[in-house]
């Protein structure tokens, strides 16, 4: 629990945990193939008929392990506000207009050097009400499969530079602040394509004194 963010005082476990042994199927599967991965999943502008409005980004990177070495065919899911700070989910009730050409979720493999490539639109800030006059900084979900459900790894991209970021309590329940600046991505010229999308690097490490932090680990 971290108490600034006060959601967590509710989303905690308030009785100790039952910890269920992994039978074989657990462990072992399902296994994510090719085959479930469709053309546009991994481009989050071409989902709908139009484009949808805001400032059109690729973010990249590798899945490395804790020695570096590249994780391939890991599945990974984003999910995002669109650039007005809204989801496309019923509880969203911020007022800010939704965009019909922007789901907000999209998928990929990574590839057998551990590179993933996502095109999608740069999230806006959005209120929150954990505190007074909160905000949000721009930032987008990541959740990272093996070859198992149970292997599941859930972590949060942000921005660099965003000014948000200091007043974020999800954020700073980060304790340490490599760790914290390990959540941020880096803009990289060279991943910028001309005129079309700003580039962004966000390498991901699954484990070890160097791991990306994700949720429910300290």
């Amino acid at each position: 629990m971290y108490p600034p963010y006060r959601l967590t005082l509710t989303r905690a476990p308030r009785k100790p945990l039952i910890v269920l042994p992994h039978t074989l199927s657990e462990v072992t599967g399902p296994v994510f193939g090719h085959g479930d991965i469709r053309e546009a999943d991994n481009d989050l502008t071409r989902q709908h008929e139009g484009e949808p409005i805001g400032e059109r980004i690729t973010v990249s990177g590798k899945v490395l392990d804790d020695n570096g070495r590249p994780v391939p065919n890991t599945l990974i899911e984003v999910w995002q506000c669109n650039s007005a700070g809204r989801y496309r989910h019923r509880i969203d009730q911020h007022h800010a207009p939704l965009d019909p050409n922007f789901s907000g979720g999209g998928r990929t493999l990574t590839d057998a050097q551990g590179n993933y490539r996502f095109v999608t639109i740069k999230p806006g800030p959005y209120p929150w009400e954990n505190h007074p006059n909160a905000w949000r900084p721009a930032h987008i979900h990541f959740s990272l499969y093996g070859t198992a459900f149970a292997t599941r790894l859930v972590t949060q991209m942000y921005f660099p530079g965003d000014p948000l970021l200091p007043f974020c309590p999800i954020f700073n329940s980060i304790p340490d602040p490599k760790g914290r600046e390990r959540v941020i991505s880096k803009f990289e010229l060279n991943r910028t394509e001309p005129g079309w999308s700003l580039g962004f690097r966000f390498d991901i490490v699954v484990r070890g004194r160097e791991a990306t932090p994700f949720e429910g680990k300290k």
